[in-house]
């Protein structure tokens, strides 16, 4: 079995960009940050001074939860 590795990735985004990557398509049609107002209200920020890991972006995690659903992935 064949692994990937890092030197050939560009090549296969280039090659998946090539062939109508869904993800590139629904970026070019939807502006997702129109919804950053939304998640930036209601979520509750812990103070930065401390320590531990920065938080995730909100806009990021609302794609995953589209992706999530249109891939029938929620359960």
């Amino acid at each position: 079995m064949r692994q990937h590795d890092l030197s050939n990735l560009e090549e296969r985004l280039k090659r998946a960009s090539d062939l109508g990557d869904p993800l590139e398509v629904m970026n070019d049609i939807i502006d997702f940050e129109v919804f950053r107002p939304v998640p930036d209200r209601a979520l509750r920020r812990s103070d930065r001074r401390k320590s531990g890991r920065p938080p995730l972006d909100p806009v990021m995690m609302f794609k995953i939860l589209i992706l999530q659903a249109l891939n029938d992935l929620c359960r």
